[in-house]
């Protein structure tokens, strides 16, 4: 119909939407209530006035839409309280009570309220409600936002002050209405436990519906469902998969009986577009991609998955899902957000309404004890900061990515390459072995006590960060040649391998073996590997997020038996990670988000992937058509024949050709003029939906063809051609060591810690007589110096002996190594306290004053024999690790297998008491 009006076509786009939500459209003289579930009336006349639609569901009304024209859009606002009047208005012929449900709408902006609702707020919707849910909410009674203000106590069993915390102003965020909440908890403090713990009470006592968790990676989606299936309640003993549905989308089937559902926001994304998904297409997170679409192309409405499908999302990492492309995802859904992020920046505070109802940082959570800090460790290079030249005369090697085959060039010029070239279009094996050796030859001095029985290292559990697949495989065989070791010493884990990747990281993260793996990205983020105590970089990354993500691959806690299990030699738990910093990570710039670039810049990687997962616009079409097109003049006729076996038999050209087609003004003119021609008397409306479908199935007729194979296949013949290997230039070390912002923190740590022992000096009667009565400390007992290092680690966990020796060993001079954490605290208390001007481990205190109390007895007129002499250093051992000896200690070990106190009054007869308060006083010393 032309000449429409503006309120015609808002009352068009109304009715086509209320249709595709299953609502039967009549006039008020032909009514026929028994038509279907739901039925809209247009023009029902009311004791106000006709309202423009009446909502009935199974012949009762229930809710009302006041159409108004789009420019009004602005005052909708000002128009509920009309639309009010309407539903608490009498209807012509009915006595009814106000109607509970009322929507006022452009037809492209819906304002939806619910007046059941306790403190009933308007809120924008992507489209209406299907009548079968308007029936389900009346018969339920209550609305699911009067339903949350059920929610009991949260049992706090189990729960850390940082989880319970979280829960419970998450939930009041739920209470008082709020559509976005922000969980800001750092990586190891359990946010997806205490996302779970929620959706459990949602499910439970506010009767949600259905719940999508929803994450942007495959690997990530894994490791949710294996927590969602591991979890059990602390008020039932049965498992989270026992009590409700969960289900991780392989396909765009949704089961309608799960509780939970778990997904890509990819799958999601391509689901709601009407195209299927490639699971390749789930294996990078997209935030990592420089595609962005000139226009972000729209959602349409789903009757398969209806805006009311879920009831709360929650959003993993959402501080890379939730904008560009996806975020429309979200929008479309009539459900609250919950995000997840260990590193929200101000976008994601700003998405989510400034809404953090938790904000548990890293440096809180190593505080805590929750987390572990650590400390940064610096290898520079010539090489890797400056790059290095191809001299002109000289043969280099090229060598093909894909087949790894070499072959010998003369190089015609000299060439520099910058360091950014550096594993890309250039590999110097020397830049990368110089970096490994350094690595291998420093372990021993940043991880002191990792030695055998028999004088053998212990390589610590690391992780090599790539800049490439190729990168990684340079890395491996380098390692393992460097440490002199098998192939299971050192394994690749990324999706391009041969052996499964999950089987690898479980290995890495269970086994002895692997000791070292190298990764692209696979693990940077979300993936738990307690064991590990090492992260090299390799690979620079600009965005801030992403490496605070990538540094939390080492923040997890582990237990000493658990670790030991993994690392045999570790003699003390956990209590610090170091970064290995070979390619100025820790000093580069870093920004909150990612730039966008200009298309010309967009890898071809990232255009494919945007094609697997749905996007559909000109400018991407036409990119990656003219990427193809210079592709196909550079591959062989037989990689053109693999193309063709992997396109369905289509050549790159005629993929190019298609692609081109999609949008063809030509093309789109014919669509258009045969559909007018074929329907013709239709409605404008109908007219253009027809047009949009032919064209829709036009542009995923040439996108079907781009599969994770083709994808794959398409991106290493790209890759396929040659770098170059310089073996010419030798690298060099330029300077190794701490990095400079240790020096600082372990200051702050060792002020911190003299500060703690001051505070408590006069409570803790170890420290009484140290800081007080320092003759005494030949009193000091095992128990009274382990009650200071519990009341430590409880009020302080950052502050561990071992890891506030670290920090002295940063900033000065110190002797020995202590080997326990009690060892390591009556050292410091000696240097804090005055007693012992260079920090010096008690163990190695002991030995000293043990040496010239024997040298200054056998210089008199005692002197002993061997059997004496071995049952003295059984006590000075003793005392080495207990601090003080009585008569009693001598029943337990090592003495009463060699005959307790018996046998020290055989050996010493009257003397016995005077040596056991001689060697406590003079060992304490």
């Amino acid at each position: 119909m032309p000449n429409q009006n503006p309120e015609q076509i808002a009352r068009d786009n109304i009715d086509k939407q209320l249709n595709a939500c299953g609502w039967i459209i009549q006039g008020m003289n032909r009514i026929n209530l028994n038509a279907g579930v739901g039925v809209a009336v247009k023009e029902y006349q009311t004791d106000v006035g006709p309202a423009d639609y009446v909502l009935f569901v199974e012949g009762k009304p229930c809710g009302i839409v006041e159409a108004k024209r789009e420019e009004e859009a602005h005052r909708i606002n000002i128009h509920e309280g009309q639309s009010e009047e309407y539903a608490k208005a009498k209807l012509k012929h009915l006595n009814n009570d106000p109607l509970p449900f009322v929507y006022i709408s452009t037809g492209e902006l819906t304002k939806f309220t619910d007046f059941t609702d306790p403190k009933p707020r308007g809120r924008v919707v992507f489209s209406f409600h299907r009548p079968e849910t308007l029936r389900d909410w009346l018969k339920r009674g209550k609305s699911l936002r009067t339903r949350l203000h059920d929610l009991p106590k949260l049992p706090i069993q189990g729960l850390r002050e940082c989880q319970i915390v979280a829960i419970n102003n998450l939930e009041n965020s739920f209470k008082e209405n709020r559509p976005r909440a922000l969980i800001q908890m750092a990586t190891g403090s359990g946010k997806t436990f205490t996302a779970i713990t929620a959706v459990y009470r949602l499910l439970k006592f506010a009767k949600a519906k259905r719940i999508l968790f929803l994450v942007d990676t495959k690997n990530l989606g894994e490791q949710a469902e294996q927590e969602f299936m591991s979890f059990v309640p602390n008020d039932d003993n049965r498992k989270f998969t026992e009590l409700y549905g969960v289900q991780r989308l392989k396909s765009n089937y949704i089961a309608t009986d799960s509780q939970v559902c778990i997904s890509t926001i990819q799958r999601l994304y391509s689901i709601l577009k009407g195209s299927d998904l490639d699971e390749t297409a789930e294996e990078v997170n997209p935030n990592e991609w420089n595609y962005q679409p000139k226009e972000i192309p729209p959602i349409e409405y789903d009757p398969k998955m209806p805006i009311e499908f879920f009831d709360f999302i929650v959003i993993d990492e959402c501080h890379r899902s939730i904008y560009n492309l996806w975020k429309q995802v979200l929008e479309y859904y009539d459900a609250f957000e919950i995000g997840l992020t260990a590193t929200p920046d101000k976008r994601t505070i700003g998405y989510f309404d400034q809404n953090l109802v938790s904000e548990y940082s890293h440096e809180m959570a190593v505080a805590d004890g929750v987390n572990v800090g650590f400390d940064v460790f610096i290898i520079d290079t010539k090489v890797t900061k400056q790059g290095g030249t191809l001299w002109k005369g000289e043969y280099i090697e090229h060598r093909e990515r894909l087949s790894r085959k070499k072959r010998m060039e003369l190089q015609d010029e000299d060439e520099n390459y910058s360091k950014q070239q550096l594993d890309k279009d250039v590999v110097n094996p020397n830049q990368i072995r110089t970096i490994i050796r350094t690595f291998k030859e420093q372990l021993p001095n940043i991880f002191k006590e990792r030695f055998d029985e028999h004088g053998n290292f212990e390589v610590p559990k690391t992780l090599i960060f790539a800049k490439t697949d190729s990168h990684a495989n340079d890395i491996i065989d380098i390692v393992r040649e460097e440490f002199a070791e098998e192939n299971k010493f050192c394994k690749k884990i990324t999706y391009k391998t041969d052996e499964d990747p999950k089987s690898v990281l479980s290995q890495f993260r269970n086994d002895y073996h692997p000791r070292i793996a190298v990764t692209v990205d696979m693990v940077a983020t979300g993936t738990d590997i307690r064991p590990l105590e090492c992260l090299l970089f390799m690979r620079d990354v600009k965005s801030k997020n992403y490496f605070e993500q990538m540094k939390g691959r080492g923040t997890r806690t582990i237990s000493l038996d658990d670790l030991k299990k993994v690392t045999p030699t570790a003699q003390i738990t956990k209590d610090h990670f170091v970064i290995i910093d070979a390619i100025g990570v820790t000093e580069s710039l870093k920004t909150d988000s990612r730039p966008l670039e200009k298309k010309p810049g967009v890898p071809l990687k990232d255009l494919l992937q945007a094609v697997a997962v749905g996007a559909r616009d000109e400018e991407l079409f036409t990119s990656l058509a003219n990427r193809l097109t210079r592709l196909d003049k550079q591959i062989t006729e037989k990689e053109k024949k693999q193309f063709a076996e992997k396109a369905d038999g289509k050549s790159v050209s005629q993929v190019v050709k298609e692609l081109l087609n999609a949008f063809n003004p030509d093309t789109l003119e014919e669509i258009e003029t045969k559909v007018r021609n074929d329907n013709a008397g239709a409605s404008p409306s109908d007219i253009a939906d027809a047009i949009k479908s032919k064209t829709e199935k036009l542009q995923n007729e040439a996108a079907k063809v781009f599969t994770g194979e083709l994808n794959e296949y398409i991106e290493n013949v790209r890759k396929a051609h040659e770098q170059r290997i310089d073996l010419m230039n030798p690298d060099e070390v330029i300077n190794v060591g701490w990095g400079k912002d240790n020096k600082e923190k372990a200051n702050e740590l060792v002020k911190d810690f003299t500060e703690w022992m001051q505070q408590h000096k006069d409570e803790l009667l170890a420290l009484q007589i140290f800081y007080n009565q320092p003759f005494r400390r030949r009193e000091n007992t095992f128990a009274m110096i382990d009650a200071v290092y519990q009341k430590l680690i409880a009020e302080k966990p950052n502050l561990s002996p071992l890891n506030v020796w670290r920090a002295y060993q940063t900033i000065e001079q110190t002797n020995g190594s202590p080997k326990t954490n009690l060892i390591a605290l009556v050292s410091l208390i000696r240097k804090v306290t005055g007693l012992d001007a260079t920090l010096t481990s008690y163990d190695k205190t002991v030995d000293k004053n043990f040496q010239e109390w024997v040298f200054k007895k056998q210089a008199g007129a005692t002197k002993f024999n061997d059997e004496q002499m071995q049952w003295l250093r059984m006590i000075k051992d003793y005392v080495m690790n207990s601090f003080h000896i009585d008569k009693d200690d001598f029943d337990l070990n090592p003495f009463n297998a060699q005959g307790g106190l018996g046998k020290m009054w055989q050996l010493f007869g009257e003397e016995t008491d005077g040596i056991i308060n001689e060697l406590n006083d003079i060992l304490a010393a």
